[in-house]
């Protein structure tokens, strides 16, 4: 019994100090590429988009760049212009498809711009 005691107090004097916080706190963030294969889920946007605006393309930056033009994107309460840009070609025989939006039963669907 006195032994059982003992151990009970050794115990106890063993946590004291468990409880405390630590001095500094370490946050690790990660960041994670995702691939998708497949098609992408579509969203239906009931308000028709407003006609694509007519922006001044400038000059290319260098060879092998070419002109993406600007698009409405869906925010989810509105349509917000994403002004055209030039990008790198990924192969000389790739080809830029704009993005542009479709008419689908309820809506319309944006369909991004893509390289074929």
């Amino acid at each position: 019994m006195r032994r059982s005691i003992y151990l009970l107090a050794l115990a106890a004097l063993a946590l004291v100090g468990c409880g405390s916080e630590p001095a500094t706190v370490t946050t690790t963030t990660t960041t994670q590429e995702v691939t998708t294969t497949g098609p992408a889920r579509e969203v239906v946007v009931a308000r028709t988009p407003p006609a694509v605006r007519v922006e001044t393309q400038t000059v290319a930056p260098a060879p092998g760049y070419i002109w993406t033009r600007g698009y409405w994107r869906w925010t989810g309460s509105d349509y917000v212009w994403v002004p055209g840009t030039w990008v790198v070609r990924p192969r000389p025989t790739a080809v830029w498809v704009e993005s542009h939006w479709v008419r689908r039963p309820g809506g319309w669907v944006l369909i991004a711009g893509h390289w074929q």
